[in-house]
């Protein structure tokens, strides 16, 4: 690691702090000299690190959040490390600096509350740039991109690009099939007129940091099979002062192969978000969930084509979408008794990735709690209608992914709308209950809302 340091230290993250950086330049130099001075002997075998042990307190949770609360350390100049695979010692120190700024015990591990007060200190210099959460629908990617710097965007040849206005700053990602990550390691670091500083190997990822010309570049990329996914940050040495830590935090939040089932990115909807309605009437009147088919530039069901949004229960989060010009529909049977007990069975469509690309309805078992219901069904069940033991309408699954705050996994939480709110949302738009006995299956579609 002491290498690292000294590869790193000077040449790229030191140097370039921020205004906001806690302590001054002239310190900071002095203590990277001091670091590239020890790591004098350590220099064989430098660029060529294999993965750090993460502590023990730390292992157990998403990648996703380890890099999260780096980037977050590095926003306030806390912490010169670059990726999960170096998630060690150093870390943990600047975490107990961290508390101990702020009056807490200094044991190296964030409780929820400092984990919020960390994300909340954050905010100031994120502000500044415009960073912002995105998924890149080119590759499947999420990464976070400093907005106000890097304003122009466009397709590249394998992913997106974002670059300032003279492109001095460029941000692109890419996606490689078929493609091995051992030998696109060895590849981006023989690149032209490139130089390695810095650069370390694990089984599913690589990081490599550098010079290039006379432009500073960081490289991550992911692999999942015979994929890849990376993001490559290029920029003047004279936009290094800022630069240096966006390039850390756009590399540390860099999630080349997202969890399905773990939601947006904090304070983000989906740029393609999938959910579940419910065929209420044979005139196309559908019944979803509000959050789903909000803020949609397009909202569509598979088969039938667009749909319209054309009434709201902000309340109970329920919508009325309404297809036109729809054959062939069959409304559930949502009239009579409500159902009853807390043992359900759920009717929906999964997120595509959850369930292979299918599109077909599926059942889940689940139970209403204090908690709300469990097990959390997969994404795209949100709008999926609950049955009891009997087949009566129970009432539509509202699936939610909260904002992870502490140390640890969050998964999403599922809520109930219960029957009689429903009816009563339908009947104020003047849409009158099915009754019968249709399997539900025959009345579960899937909608996709694309945002901008």
């Amino acid at each position: 690691m002491n290498a690292k340091i000294a590869s790193i230290a000077v040449g790229l993250l030191v140097a370039g702090l921020p205004a906001f950086a806690q302590q001054s330049k002239k310190s900071t130099v002095a203590a990277a000299a001091a670091k590239t001075e020890h790591a004098a002997t350590h220099r064989k075998g430098a660029g060529k690190k294999s993965a750090s042990a993460i502590p023990a307190a730390y292992a157990a949770i998403p990648q996703s959040e380890r890099l999260a609360i780096q980037a977050d350390l590095v926003w306030l100049g806390g912490y010169e490390g670059l990726s999960a695979e170096e998630f060690d010692g150093r870390t943990i120190d600047a975490i107990k600096a961290f508390q101990k700024r702020n009056n807490g015990k200094e044991t190296g591990v964030l409780s929820e509350q400092e984990r919020a007060l960390l994300a909340a200190a954050a905010k100031a210099p994120e502000a500044a740039v415009g960073w912002r959460r995105i998924e890149d629908a080119a590759t499947g990617a999420r990464l976070g991109l400093p907005e106000k710097l890097v304003p122009r965007t466009g397709p590249s040849r394998t992913g997106s690009r974002w670059t300032s206005g003279l492109g001095q700053i460029q941000i692109e990602t890419f996606r490689l099939h078929e493609a091995s990550l051992p030998a696109l390691f060895e590849q981006e670091k023989k690149t032209p007129e490139r130089r390695v500083g810095y650069s370390a190997f694990a089984p599913d990822s690589f990081v490599i940091i550098g010079e290039q010309r006379l432009k500073k570049f960081v490289v991550r990329a992911q692999s999942s099979g015979s994929e890849v996914r990376g993001v490559t940050i290029l920029y003047d040495q004279a936009t290094e002062g800022t630069m240096a830590p966006v390039a850390v935090a756009v590399a540390d939040t860099f999630e080349g192969f997202p969890d399905p089932n773990a939601g947006p990115p904090p304070g983000r909807k989906r740029g393609v978000e999938y959910g579940t309605a419910i065929v209420v009437t044979n005139r196309g009147d559908l019944v979803a969930i509000g959050q789903v088919t909000e803020e949609c530039q397009s909202l569509t069901v598979p088969g039938f084509g667009h749909a319209d949004r054309v009434a709201e229960d902000t309340t109970n989060d329920l919508a009325l979408l309404r297809l036109y010009g729809a054959h062939s529909l069959v409304p559930a049977t949502l009239a009579g008794d409500s159902g009853k007990g807390d043992e359900f069975t759920l009717f929906g469509i999964a997120d595509p990735l959850g369930q292979a690309g299918n599109g077909t309805v599926t059942r889940a078992a689940a139970q209403l709690t204090a908690r709300g219901v469990e097990p959390a069904p997969k994404l795209g069940f949100s709008g999926a209608a609950a049955l009891d033991a009997q087949g009566r309408f129970a009432g539509l699954v509202d699936l939610k992914s909260p904002v992870v705050a502490g140390v640890g996994s969050a998964a999403p939480q599922a809520t109930l709308v219960p029957a009689a709110a429903v009816r009563a949302f339908l009947a104020a738009q003047g849409v009158t209950a099915a009754e019968g006995h249709a399997a539900m299956e025959q009345s579960i579609v899937r909608v996709i809302c694309v945002r901008k």
